[in-house]
């Protein structure tokens, strides 16, 4: 990075809503360099009992859904009310496209100059689990700045979902009518993730097969075990063309927020997530300093080639490596 300033500096920035410091802050979580990481926990632990009070909304959906317009036509809804938006993206594909902040800002192009919304992409080349670490860090930042309402979309399928679902108060998934097909190529384990379906492009022509798909959803919601918080997922059709719907679905989400933090899931779901994330935070550091170790690399090079052919078994292998690490005592 270029130029450094003191933790207390970006705190005081940030608290203040100071955009740039805010991004400068978020830069300097996404570096990998040692002495920005010691930096950006300096300036988290500072800003942190001014985090956590905002409503954080996961949003995917199957390919074609129309993420980006629905995003635009729901955060220029929430900030008309008088919230203040923060959107990030957690997006596994960058790392192969070389990121994706063009994209953002061309796809939500009324909301990236909406003053109370504020677009944030995931940074380009890194794993799902550093892009997934780095939104939650990010996400903190946001809250502290004063964004009492931060949106996550992932961009890519598959294990995003899941990475995102674990960082969310509500999760959102959109469909698309023609919910035959549909139910067949979504996967069932993202459906059970949802605590709300909505059916997007509910507009002329296109209504009555929304309508259709509705109901075709709900049914298969009914399947679902429930969800064990008191709350069931209901399904709701909206356009982000012509705006109806999309009140519909924020009632939605605030019903959910105040049946779950009376009930206590609320509090919680975010408890359980913090957990989470400081077991894969372990987990990945454990593994890194035994690879990091001196020789490791051959010694497990040598071990790999006896547990290939069969001279040794996997376990008296691993005993074998532990016993002649430093990390395994």
């Amino acid at each position: 990075m270029r130029h450094r300033l003191a933790p207390d500096h970006y705190a005081t920035g940030i608290l203040a809503g100071d955009r740039l410091v805010l991004s400068q802050a978020i830069t300097l979580i996404e570096s990998k360099r040692p002495d920005d990481q010691v930096l950006a926990q300096q300036v988290l632990e500072r800003i942190l009992p001014n985090s956590g009070k905002s409503i954080r909304v996961g949003i995917t959906g199957v390919p074609g859904v129309g993420k980006s317009t629905f995003i635009e036509a729901f955060g220029t809804y929430l900030t008309g009310l008088g919230h203040r938006l923060a959107v990030l993206t957690v997006d596994p594909t960058s790392q192969r496209s070389g990121g994706s902040l063009l994209g953002d800002k061309t796809r939500m192009e009324t909301l990236s100059m909406n003053p109370n919304a504020y677009i944030r992409p995931s940074p380009a080349g890194d794993s799902l689990g550093g892009v997934g670490h780095r939104t939650r860090e990010t996400m903190l930042l946001c809250e502290a700045a004063g964004f009492d309402l931060i949106l996550v979309e992932t961009v890519g399928v598959g294990q995003s979902e899941t990475v995102v679902h674990g960082m969310v108060d509500f999760f959102l998934l959109l469909m698309l009518a023609g919910a035959g097909d549909e139910l067949q190529g979504m996967k069932r384990g993202i459906m059970e993730l949802a605590d709300a379906l909505a059916i997007t492009k509910a507009d002329g022509d296109n209504q009555q097969l929304a309508n259709r798909a509705r109901v075709e959803y709900e049914n298969a919601l009914h399947l679902f075990p429930p969800t064990g918080n008191g709350w069931f997922p209901p399904v709701l059709t909206c356009s982000a063309l012509t705006g109806v719907g999309i009140d519909a679905l924020w009632a939605t989400i605030q019903g959910q927020q105040q049946l779950t933090s009376e009930n206590g899931h609320r509090t919680h779901r975010r408890q359980e997530q913090q957990l989470t994330w400081f077991r894969s935070l372990l987990r990945q550091r454990l593994e890194s300093s035994f690879y990091d170790q001196p020789d490791m690399r051959n010694r497990l090079a040598i071990i790999e080639d006896q547990v290939r052919v069969g001279t040794l078994l996997p376990v008296p292998a691993i005993e074998t490596l532990l016993s002649q690490s430093p990390t395994g005592h």
